[in-house]
């Protein structure tokens, strides 16, 4: 925001309700642009209620100044120029035109910023959590071509976050329920539905082909491999995370100036290391204020309009209700982005995986061979209510340092859990305790139940 200093008497003239205005403006607002100017968070700290700060900012706007001390400086709210990433535009139909009426009366996107929604091009990674509000927003905005990766079917856990499926989707691939329900809000959207797993082998032929890609992976190794593929294309990348009661959202596009992901975490983390939130939990509503964040900053791209959050990490705990700001420096010494970038080429993401773990083929197999082993299931309780491997012995991992003398050291231990962090770790702990015959399943529960059913 650029603020200039002014004449007290130019700035500060009329009487009556002015006078009135102005006492207003010369408290709160006046707060509010220092805080501005320094950069700082507008957060409930502020002694202005939500309410009354939409209106002391509007009366800020139609009376072009705030009172700071004994100095009056005017406000002028500009975030500077941004190219918009689709240079092209189409033209649009009547019938466009009554739809998108509300988006052509904002000077910042007029029938000009529509035409280039029109022809935008946006992949989003997931058709989950973020990739459903994602989806449904950018539809309903306009945007012309959308794809969708995705190569997973509708489970009945996903319908309390993922609001592009409904019930009778269940067993349905993902992208056949978006393809349906975004055709349903915008028939004159171009989908282009992708139902493959993201490779080093493909990535850079899918996402070659449009403006803007959505990150909205749930796992490492595709995050990475997206953030690595978009860096080379030079593609911006709309980043979105989420876990239990928080999310993330951020930009990371190299070409524009701002990082890559590598730059804040120049290698993926141990696997096991980070739960996921298949073992964790997630708060469903979370998915659509993350969701919808990313979608904004994929729109602000496509228009060259507002700030991007460029270098900016933006955090949100639902449980707190606050959003807070993080800087995100770009790294010279990067692997991807840095002044002597050592990842020149997209290759396959491997998480470090152990020699313990075994493959639920494996599992399957030791089975239907009656091999003498014990198999234990230490997810938390209410989770053995939902599915479980016949046969399993219930143990749960906050349970285990005082039940662990349960367990028999003179046979082999396969352990498992929800999707393999919450095992692993249960490993560890066992191997401490002088335990030698150890499995771990990889994947857990859900990979069984994807590969063999329930």
């Amino acid at each position: 925001m650029a603020v200039e200093n002014r004449p007290q008497s130019e700035a500060l003239t009329g009487k009556g309700q002015d006078s009135k205005v102005r006492r207003s403006l010369a408290g709160g607002v006046a707060h509010l642009v220092e805080r501005l100017v320094r950069n700082e968070e507008v957060r409930g700290s502020s002694p202005l209620t939500s309410t009354s700060l939409r209106s002391e900012l509007r009366l800020a706007r139609q009376h072009g100044f705030a009172r700071s001390g004994l100095q009056s400086i005017p406000i002028r709210l500009d975030f500077g120029h941004m190219q918009p990433v689709v240079p092209n535009r189409l033209p649009l139909t009547d019938e466009e035109l009554r739809r998108y009426a509300r988006h052509v009366l904002l000077s910042e996107v007029g029938r000009e910023g529509q035409e280039r929604l029109k022809a935008a091009k946006v992949l989003l990674v997931g058709a989950g959590g973020l990739g459903s509000p994602v989806a449904l927003y950018l539809t309903a905005a306009g945007v012309g071509t959308i794809g969708m990766v995705d190569d997973d079917t509708v489970d009945f856990s996903n319908l309390q976050r993922q609001l592009l499926h409904f019930t009778p989707d269940v067993g349905k691939p993902k992208l056949q329920s978006a393809g349906e329900k975004l055709a349903a809000i915008n028939p004159g959207l171009c989908f282009v539905p992708h139902p493959v797993r993201l490779s080093a082998s493909n990535a850079l032929e899918i996402l070659g082909g449009y403006d803007v890609v959505v990150d909205g992976t749930d796992n490492f190794p595709t995050r990475y491999l997206v953030n690595d593929a978009c860096a080379l294309l030079r593609k911006p990348n709309v980043y979105g995370s989420i876990y239990r009661f928080e999310g993330m959202a951020s930009v990371f596009a190299p070409h524009l100036g701002g990082p890559c992901y590598r730059c804040w975490y120049p290698e993926p983390p141990p696997a096991g290391a980070v739960p996921s939130c298949a073992e964790a939990g997630v708060l469903g509503v979370l998915c659509g204020i993350i969701g919808t964040i990313q979608a904004t900053e994929a729109i602000k791209l496509i228009l060259g309009q507002g700030e991007p959050l460029l270098g900016r990490l933006l955090r949100f705990n639902a449980l707190a209700m606050s959003f807070r700001e993080h800087r995100i420096p770009r790294d010279p010494n990067c692997p991807l982005c840095g002044r002597n970038p050592t990842i020149t080429q997209l290759k396959e993401i491997l998480m470090s995986c152990s020699l313990d773990d075994i493959s639920v083929e494996q599992l399957k197999t030791m089975r239907e061979r009656k091999e003498d082993f014990i198999l234990v299931d230490v997810r938390d309780p209410d989770e053995f209510a939902v599915n479980e491997i016949a046969g399993s012995v219930k143990l749960p991992l906050p349970e285990l340092p005082r039940r662990f003398g349960e367990l028999p050291k003179d046979k082999l231990v396969v352990l498992h859990c929800k999707a393999g962090g919450r095992s692993t770790r249960a490993l560890k702990f066992l191997r401490e305790q002088g335990y030698t015959r150890l499995k771990n399943l990889a994947g857990g529960i859900e990979a069984w139940e994807k590969r063999f059913g329930h």
